[in-house]
């Protein structure tokens, strides 16, 4: 399994991906911040965040007991690097959508 693959795998989960996107809105959060602003049981965080951990999408940092958790900018990177290089396809098929949308402007069901 790639590097990306074990990303977008680990990223597949809502609770993971919602971890993910608020490290990168918040930037560096605790995992007791994390497990208080949700309504999973602190263990089930925990195993959240070793997942991203060991996927590589995020960085674990110790300071005493107290374990803080980042978004890992090369994961991040690697996401949007795979995004560009598909970004062909995506045009191509977003511009045949608009074609077909305009052939048929009131959305007729047939």
């Amino acid at each position: 399994m790639t590097r990306l693959t074990r990303t977008f795998a680990a990223l597949s989960d809502d609770t993971r991906f919602a971890l993910v996107d608020k490290l990168i809105r918040r930037g560096e959060l605790s995992a007791g911040t994390l497990a208080a602003e949700t309504e999973i049981s602190a263990p089930a965080i925990s195993r959240h965040l070793r997942v991203l951990r060991e996927a590589g999408v995020i960085t674990q940092r110790a300071q005493g007991t107290h374990r803080y958790y980042a978004a890992n900018a090369d994961a991040l990177r690697a996401i949007h690097g795979w995004t560009m290089d598909h970004r062909a396809f995506w045009s191509g098929s977003l511009d045949r959508l608009d074609t077909l949308i305009a052939l048929d402007p009131e959305g007729d069901d047939r």
